[in-house]
Protein backbone atom coordinates (compact mmCIF):
# COMPACT_ATOMS: atom_id res chain seq x y z
CA UNK A 1 0.00 0.00 0.00
CA UNK A 2 1.27 3.31 -1.27
CA UNK A 3 0.81 5.87 1.53
CA UNK A 4 0.35 9.86 0.84
CA UNK A 5 2.87 12.59 1.90
CA UNK A 6 1.78 14.06 4.91
CA UNK A 7 -0.66 16.43 4.60
CA UNK A 8 -0.05 19.99 6.02
CA UNK A 9 -1.67 23.61 6.27
CA UNK A 10 -0.50 26.49 5.30
CA UNK A 11 1.45 26.34 8.65
CA UNK A 12 3.65 23.68 7.73
CA UNK A 13 1.83 21.76 10.49
CA UNK A 14 0.09 18.51 9.99
CA UNK A 15 -3.64 18.38 9.54
CA UNK A 16 -4.93 17.45 13.47
CA UNK A 17 -7.83 14.46 13.21
CA UNK A 18 -9.19 12.67 16.32
CA UNK A 19 -10.47 9.40 16.29
CA UNK A 20 -13.65 8.95 18.55
CA UNK A 21 -14.65 5.32 20.43
CA UNK A 22 -15.92 3.41 23.25
CA UNK A 23 -13.33 0.37 24.42
CA UNK A 24 -9.95 -0.83 23.82
CA UNK A 25 -11.73 -4.04 22.20
CA UNK A 26 -12.49 -1.95 18.91
CA UNK A 27 -9.53 -0.67 18.46
CA UNK A 28 -7.79 -3.86 19.13
CA UNK A 29 -9.97 -5.59 16.40
CA UNK A 30 -10.77 -3.60 14.21
CA UNK A 31 -8.53 -0.02 14.22
CA UNK A 32 -4.90 -0.71 14.14
CA UNK A 33 -4.36 -0.54 10.86
CA UNK A 34 -6.56 2.53 10.25
CA UNK A 35 -4.95 4.60 12.65
CA UNK A 36 -1.34 3.09 11.75
CA UNK A 37 -1.82 4.68 7.96
CA UNK A 38 -3.39 7.85 9.34
CA UNK A 39 -1.16 8.20 12.22
CA UNK A 40 1.74 8.19 8.66
CA UNK A 41 -0.15 11.23 7.33
CA UNK A 42 -1.86 13.72 9.95
CA UNK A 43 -1.83 14.22 13.67
CA UNK A 44 -3.70 11.89 15.50
CA UNK A 45 -5.69 11.87 18.67
CA UNK A 46 -7.75 8.92 20.21
CA UNK A 47 -10.13 9.15 22.27
CA UNK A 48 -11.67 6.16 23.86
CA UNK A 49 -12.96 5.02 27.46
CA UNK A 50 -9.94 3.81 29.29
CA UNK A 51 -11.48 2.67 31.98
CA UNK A 52 -11.17 -0.72 31.76
CA UNK A 53 -8.66 -3.57 32.62
CA UNK A 54 -8.53 -4.34 28.89
CA UNK A 55 -5.95 -2.08 27.59
CA UNK A 56 -5.90 -0.76 23.53
CA UNK A 57 -2.55 -2.18 21.58
CA UNK A 58 -1.04 1.26 20.07
CA UNK A 59 2.64 -0.13 20.29
CA UNK A 60 4.27 1.41 17.20
CA UNK A 61 1.85 3.95 16.66
CA UNK A 62 2.60 7.28 16.54
CA UNK A 63 -0.75 9.11 18.08
CA UNK A 64 -2.09 10.97 21.50
CA UNK A 65 -4.23 8.82 23.24
CA UNK A 66 -7.16 10.61 25.86
CA UNK A 67 -9.46 8.39 27.88
CA UNK A 68 -12.77 9.57 27.74
CA UNK A 69 -15.62 7.54 30.00
CA UNK A 70 -17.87 6.97 26.96
CA UNK A 71 -20.06 3.67 27.80
CA UNK A 72 -21.42 1.46 25.17
CA UNK A 73 -24.99 1.27 27.40
CA UNK A 74 -27.25 3.96 28.23
CA UNK A 75 -25.95 5.94 31.53
CA UNK A 76 -27.78 9.74 31.14
CA UNK A 77 -25.46 11.67 34.13
CA UNK A 78 -22.36 9.56 32.54
CA UNK A 79 -22.95 10.30 29.04
CA UNK A 80 -23.68 14.21 29.83
CA UNK A 81 -20.11 14.09 31.60
CA UNK A 82 -18.69 12.12 28.57
CA UNK A 83 -20.11 14.78 26.13
CA UNK A 84 -19.09 18.02 28.19
CA UNK A 85 -15.68 16.66 28.13
CA UNK A 86 -15.48 16.02 24.69
CA UNK A 87 -17.03 19.28 23.99
CA UNK A 88 -14.16 20.80 26.45
CA UNK A 89 -11.39 18.50 24.17
CA UNK A 90 -11.95 19.80 21.06
CA UNK A 91 -12.81 23.49 22.00
CA UNK A 92 -8.87 23.35 22.84
CA UNK A 93 -7.78 21.53 19.90
CA UNK A 94 -7.47 22.73 16.56
CA UNK A 95 -8.86 19.44 15.17
CA UNK A 96 -9.60 19.60 11.48
CA UNK A 97 -11.78 16.63 11.53
CA UNK A 98 -13.63 14.30 14.73
CA UNK A 99 -13.97 10.73 12.96
CA UNK A 100 -16.16 8.67 15.27
CA UNK A 101 -16.87 4.51 15.26
CA UNK A 102 -19.09 2.80 17.48
CA UNK A 103 -23.45 4.13 18.00
CA UNK A 104 -22.75 6.01 21.52
CA UNK A 105 -19.13 7.59 20.62
CA UNK A 106 -21.17 8.73 17.60
CA UNK A 107 -23.93 10.45 19.09
CA UNK A 108 -21.94 12.53 21.54
CA UNK A 109 -18.82 13.28 19.14
CA UNK A 110 -20.89 14.31 16.59
CA UNK A 111 -22.82 16.61 19.07
CA UNK A 112 -19.81 17.50 20.47
CA UNK A 113 -17.60 18.60 17.16
CA UNK A 114 -21.18 20.48 15.92
CA UNK A 115 -20.91 22.43 19.03
CA UNK A 116 -17.18 23.44 19.04
CA UNK A 117 -17.80 23.75 14.97
CA UNK A 118 -14.98 20.96 14.07
CA UNK A 119 -15.47 21.47 9.86
CA UNK A 120 -15.32 17.88 9.32
CA UNK A 121 -17.17 15.55 11.18
CA UNK A 122 -17.19 11.89 9.67
CA UNK A 123 -18.76 9.41 11.37
CA UNK A 124 -18.81 5.52 10.24
CA UNK A 125 -22.24 2.99 10.81
CA UNK A 126 -21.11 -0.61 11.57
CA UNK A 127 -23.92 -1.58 13.59
CA UNK A 128 -27.61 -0.24 14.91
CA UNK A 129 -28.03 -1.30 18.42
CA UNK A 130 -31.73 -0.76 17.74
CA UNK A 131 -32.01 -3.23 14.74
CA UNK A 132 -32.95 -6.16 17.18
CA UNK A 133 -35.48 -3.69 19.39
CA UNK A 134 -38.76 -3.04 19.53
CA UNK A 135 -41.01 -0.36 21.31
CA UNK A 136 -39.52 2.55 23.18
CA UNK A 137 -36.15 1.72 23.09
CA UNK A 138 -36.13 0.87 18.82
CA UNK A 139 -37.81 4.20 18.71
CA UNK A 140 -35.31 6.26 20.86
CA UNK A 141 -31.86 4.81 19.52
CA UNK A 142 -33.33 5.04 15.93
CA UNK A 143 -33.79 8.86 16.80
CA UNK A 144 -30.18 8.84 18.00
CA UNK A 145 -28.77 7.54 15.05
CA UNK A 146 -31.01 10.05 12.65
CA UNK A 147 -28.93 12.91 15.24
CA UNK A 148 -25.39 11.10 14.06
CA UNK A 149 -27.05 11.10 10.43
CA UNK A 150 -27.51 15.15 10.69
CA UNK A 151 -24.73 16.16 12.55
CA UNK A 152 -22.14 14.60 10.28
CA UNK A 153 -20.86 16.19 7.03
CA UNK A 154 -19.42 12.89 5.85
CA UNK A 155 -20.80 9.46 6.48
CA UNK A 156 -19.14 5.87 6.28
CA UNK A 157 -20.84 2.68 6.32
CA UNK A 158 -18.98 -0.94 6.49
CA UNK A 159 -21.49 -2.59 4.69
CA UNK A 160 -23.60 -2.14 0.92
CA UNK A 161 -26.25 -4.15 2.79
CA UNK A 162 -26.28 -2.24 5.79
CA UNK A 163 -26.68 1.22 3.45
CA UNK A 164 -29.15 -0.40 2.04
CA UNK A 165 -31.00 -1.02 5.25
CA UNK A 166 -30.04 2.64 6.42
CA UNK A 167 -31.44 4.05 3.99
CA UNK A 168 -34.48 2.28 4.04
CA UNK A 169 -35.00 3.03 7.53
CA UNK A 170 -34.97 6.64 6.96
CA UNK A 171 -31.73 7.11 8.68
CA UNK A 172 -29.19 7.87 5.26
CA UNK A 173 -30.41 9.30 1.87
CA UNK A 174 -29.67 8.01 -1.35
CA UNK A 175 -26.13 9.03 -1.90
CA UNK A 176 -25.26 10.74 1.15
CA UNK A 177 -22.85 7.76 2.62
CA UNK A 178 -20.30 5.80 0.96
CA UNK A 179 -18.66 2.23 1.39
CA UNK A 180 -15.36 2.10 1.02
CA UNK A 181 -14.38 -0.75 -1.53
CA UNK A 182 -15.97 -3.89 -0.84
CA UNK A 183 -17.07 -2.98 2.65
CA UNK A 184 -15.72 -3.59 6.33
CA UNK A 185 -13.86 -1.25 8.84
CA UNK A 186 -10.41 -1.97 7.98
CA UNK A 187 -10.34 -5.60 5.52
CA UNK A 188 -8.00 -8.22 6.56
CA UNK A 189 -4.41 -8.58 7.44
CA UNK A 190 -3.86 -12.05 5.01
CA UNK A 191 -0.47 -11.91 6.40
CA UNK A 192 -1.18 -12.15 10.18
CA UNK A 193 -4.59 -14.30 9.37
CA UNK A 194 -3.86 -17.64 7.91
CA UNK A 195 -3.63 -21.15 8.45
CA UNK A 196 -1.12 -22.13 10.94
CA UNK A 197 -0.63 -25.96 11.60
CA UNK A 198 1.60 -25.26 14.80
CA UNK A 199 -1.16 -23.10 16.21
CA UNK A 200 -3.85 -25.33 15.82
CA UNK A 201 -2.34 -28.69 17.36
CA UNK A 202 -1.54 -26.20 19.95
CA UNK A 203 -4.51 -24.76 20.53
CA UNK A 204 -6.40 -27.80 20.10
CA UNK A 205 -4.40 -29.42 22.83
CA UNK A 206 -4.60 -26.97 25.36
CA UNK A 207 -8.46 -27.47 25.16
CA UNK A 208 -7.86 -31.20 25.04
CA UNK A 209 -8.93 -31.50 21.23
CA UNK A 210 -8.13 -34.35 18.79
CA UNK A 211 -7.56 -34.13 15.64
CA UNK A 212 -10.87 -36.16 14.74
CA UNK A 213 -13.17 -33.69 16.57
CA UNK A 214 -14.87 -30.25 14.49
CA UNK A 215 -14.74 -27.84 16.51
CA UNK A 216 -17.44 -24.80 15.89
CA UNK A 217 -16.36 -21.43 16.92
CA UNK A 218 -17.55 -18.27 18.17
CA UNK A 219 -15.26 -15.72 18.61
CA UNK A 220 -16.59 -12.69 19.98
CA UNK A 221 -19.02 -10.70 22.49
CA UNK A 222 -20.89 -13.15 24.68
CA UNK A 223 -23.78 -11.56 24.89
CA UNK A 224 -27.66 -12.42 23.83
CA UNK A 225 -27.67 -10.61 20.65
CA UNK A 226 -24.72 -12.41 19.30
CA UNK A 227 -27.36 -15.19 19.12
CA UNK A 228 -25.49 -16.80 21.83
CA UNK A 229 -28.06 -18.80 23.35
CA UNK A 230 -29.40 -20.15 20.34
CA UNK A 231 -25.85 -21.48 19.23
CA UNK A 232 -25.58 -23.31 22.56
CA UNK A 233 -29.63 -24.87 22.05
CA UNK A 234 -28.26 -25.74 18.29
CA UNK A 235 -25.03 -27.17 19.42
CA UNK A 236 -26.37 -29.87 22.08
CA UNK A 237 -28.57 -30.95 19.06
CA UNK A 238 -25.54 -31.19 17.28
CA UNK A 239 -23.49 -33.10 19.64
CA UNK A 240 -26.35 -35.43 20.52
CA UNK A 241 -26.28 -37.00 16.97
CA UNK A 242 -22.61 -36.39 16.60
CA UNK A 243 -20.23 -36.98 19.26
CA UNK A 244 -17.03 -35.72 17.65
CA UNK A 245 -18.65 -32.10 17.54
CA UNK A 246 -17.20 -29.42 19.86
CA UNK A 247 -17.90 -25.59 20.89
CA UNK A 248 -15.47 -23.32 21.65
CA UNK A 249 -16.66 -19.94 23.05
CA UNK A 250 -14.38 -17.27 22.95
CA UNK A 251 -14.75 -13.40 24.24
CA UNK A 252 -15.78 -11.38 26.93
CA UNK A 253 -18.86 -12.24 28.74
CA UNK A 254 -20.91 -8.81 28.90
CA UNK A 255 -24.19 -10.32 29.91
CA UNK A 256 -23.08 -12.41 32.16
CA UNK A 257 -24.45 -15.61 30.98
CA UNK A 258 -22.06 -18.63 30.63
CA UNK A 259 -24.51 -20.38 33.08
CA UNK A 260 -27.35 -20.03 30.59
CA UNK A 261 -24.88 -21.25 27.81
CA UNK A 262 -23.89 -24.15 30.20
CA UNK A 263 -27.79 -25.40 30.95
CA UNK A 264 -28.79 -24.43 27.44
CA UNK A 265 -26.32 -27.28 26.15
CA UNK A 266 -27.42 -29.97 28.62
CA UNK A 267 -25.45 -33.27 27.89
CA UNK A 268 -23.48 -31.21 25.76
CA UNK A 269 -21.88 -29.05 27.86
CA UNK A 270 -18.76 -31.74 28.35
CA UNK A 271 -17.94 -30.52 24.91
CA UNK A 272 -18.25 -27.29 25.24
CA UNK A 273 -15.46 -25.15 26.11
CA UNK A 274 -14.58 -21.56 27.02
CA UNK A 275 -12.18 -19.03 26.62
CA UNK A 276 -11.54 -15.33 27.99
CA UNK A 277 -10.25 -12.42 25.42
CA UNK A 278 -7.51 -13.20 23.31
CA UNK A 279 -4.48 -11.55 22.21
CA UNK A 280 -4.38 -13.41 19.21
CA UNK A 281 -7.48 -14.27 17.45
CA UNK A 282 -5.71 -15.73 14.56
CA UNK A 283 -4.34 -18.49 16.94
CA UNK A 284 -7.79 -19.65 17.57
CA UNK A 285 -9.18 -19.86 14.56
CA UNK A 286 -6.07 -21.47 13.15
CA UNK A 287 -7.65 -24.24 15.53
CA UNK A 288 -11.05 -24.39 14.40
CA UNK A 289 -12.77 -26.02 11.67
CA UNK A 290 -16.13 -23.68 11.41
CA UNK A 291 -16.78 -20.11 12.52
CA UNK A 292 -20.42 -18.84 14.07
CA UNK A 293 -21.60 -15.70 14.31
CA UNK A 294 -25.52 -16.63 14.99
CA UNK A 295 -25.90 -12.68 15.46
CA UNK A 296 -29.43 -10.78 15.29
CA UNK A 297 -27.57 -7.66 14.46
CA UNK A 298 -24.22 -6.88 12.45
CA UNK A 299 -22.85 -4.03 10.53
CA UNK A 300 -20.37 -6.65 8.52
CA UNK A 301 -19.24 -9.95 10.55
CA UNK A 302 -15.59 -9.62 10.30
CA UNK A 303 -14.41 -12.36 12.30
CA UNK A 304 -16.01 -14.42 9.28
CA UNK A 305 -13.57 -12.19 7.07
CA UNK A 306 -10.50 -13.71 8.96
CA UNK A 307 -11.84 -16.77 9.32
CA UNK A 308 -12.17 -17.20 5.62
CA UNK A 309 -8.56 -15.88 5.30
CA UNK A 310 -7.49 -18.92 7.43
CA UNK A 311 -9.86 -20.86 4.84
CA UNK A 312 -12.54 -21.21 7.31
CA UNK A 313 -16.16 -21.30 6.55
CA UNK A 314 -18.98 -20.08 8.65
CA UNK A 315 -22.30 -20.65 9.32
CA UNK A 316 -23.96 -16.89 10.25
CA UNK A 317 -27.37 -16.03 10.49
CA UNK A 318 -29.11 -14.37 7.27
CA UNK A 319 -29.35 -10.95 8.26
CA UNK A 320 -27.42 -7.52 6.41
CA UNK A 321 -24.14 -7.11 7.05
CA UNK A 322 -23.48 -10.92 7.46
CA UNK A 323 -24.73 -11.25 3.71
CA UNK A 324 -21.90 -9.19 2.97
CA UNK A 325 -19.61 -10.99 4.56
CA UNK A 326 -20.63 -14.96 3.30
CA UNK A 327 -21.65 -15.40 0.12
CA UNK A 328 -24.52 -18.11 0.76
CA UNK A 329 -23.72 -21.60 -0.37
CA UNK A 330 -20.38 -20.54 -1.67
CA UNK A 331 -18.24 -19.41 1.17
CA UNK A 332 -20.58 -20.21 3.89
CA UNK A 333 -24.18 -21.79 5.36
CA UNK A 334 -27.10 -19.09 6.33
CA UNK A 335 -29.59 -19.88 8.54
CA UNK A 336 -33.12 -17.63 9.37
CA UNK A 337 -31.77 -15.68 12.48
CA UNK A 338 -33.62 -16.56 15.98
CA UNK A 339 -34.00 -20.60 14.78
CA UNK A 340 -31.48 -22.62 16.16
CA UNK A 341 -32.95 -25.73 14.89
CA UNK A 342 -31.98 -24.01 11.44
CA UNK A 343 -28.71 -23.41 12.62
CA UNK A 344 -28.34 -26.94 14.33
CA UNK A 345 -29.41 -28.13 10.20
CA UNK A 346 -26.53 -26.23 8.94
CA UNK A 347 -24.21 -27.13 11.43
CA UNK A 348 -25.22 -30.64 10.61
CA UNK A 349 -24.45 -30.46 7.20
CA UNK A 350 -20.56 -29.45 7.83
CA UNK A 351 -20.22 -32.35 10.54
CA UNK A 352 -20.97 -35.15 8.06
CA UNK A 353 -19.64 -33.49 4.80
CA UNK A 354 -15.37 -32.56 5.42
CA UNK A 355 -15.72 -32.29 1.95
CA UNK A 356 -18.32 -29.43 1.91
CA UNK A 357 -16.48 -27.90 4.80
CA UNK A 358 -13.09 -27.90 2.34
CA UNK A 359 -14.82 -26.09 -0.69
CA UNK A 360 -16.20 -23.58 1.76
CA UNK A 361 -13.56 -22.85 3.16
CA UNK A 362 -11.49 -23.04 -0.04
CA UNK A 363 -13.69 -20.02 -1.80
CA UNK A 364 -13.78 -17.95 1.39
CA UNK A 365 -9.93 -18.16 1.12
CA UNK A 366 -10.24 -16.66 -2.09
CA UNK A 367 -12.69 -14.32 -1.50
CA UNK A 368 -10.97 -12.67 1.17
CA UNK A 369 -7.49 -11.98 -1.01
CA UNK A 370 -9.09 -10.86 -4.10
CA UNK A 371 -11.86 -8.66 -2.47
CA UNK A 372 -11.14 -7.71 1.33
CA UNK A 373 -7.53 -7.45 2.43
CA UNK A 374 -6.74 -4.30 4.44
CA UNK A 375 -4.18 -2.58 1.94
CA UNK A 376 -7.29 -2.33 -0.51
CA UNK A 377 -9.68 -0.63 2.27
CA UNK A 378 -7.20 1.40 3.84
CA UNK A 379 -6.29 3.14 0.93
CA UNK A 380 -9.67 3.92 0.00
CA UNK A 381 -9.70 5.56 3.59
CA UNK A 382 -6.78 7.67 3.41
CA UNK A 383 -8.20 8.60 -0.02
CA UNK A 384 -11.33 9.73 1.58
CA UNK A 385 -9.46 11.71 3.98
CA UNK A 386 -7.80 13.13 1.62
CA UNK A 387 -10.61 13.99 -0.27
CA UNK A 388 -13.06 15.73 2.39
CA UNK A 389 -10.01 17.80 3.86
CA UNK A 390 -9.37 19.19 0.00
CA UNK A 391 -13.16 19.89 -0.51
CA UNK A 392 -13.17 21.54 3.14
CA UNK A 393 -10.28 23.86 2.42
CA UNK A 394 -11.86 24.63 -1.11
CA UNK A 395 -14.57 25.53 0.54
CA UNK A 396 -13.95 27.99 3.08
CA UNK A 397 -11.54 29.65 0.49
CA UNK A 398 -14.71 30.62 -2.03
Amino acid sequence: MTLPDRVTRGTGKREAICVVTTTPLIVNFFLRGNLAALASSYDVTLILNLDESYQPNLKGIDLRVISVRIERKISLFRDVAALARLVAIFMAHDFRVVHSIAPKAGLLAMIAAWIARVPIRIHTFQGETWAARSGFMRLLLKSADRIVAHLATHRLVVSRSEQEFLIEQGILRPAHSRVLASGSISGVDVARFQADLKARSRIRRGFDLSDADVLFLFLGRIARDKGILDLADAFASVAAEFPHARLLIVGPDEDGIRQQILARAGAAAAKLRFSGITDAPEQVLAAADVICLPSYREAFGMVILEAAATGIPAVASRIYGITDAVVEGETGLLHEPMNPRDLASQMKKLVENPGLRRALGEAAYARVHREFRSERVIEELLKFFEDATSDSTRAASQ
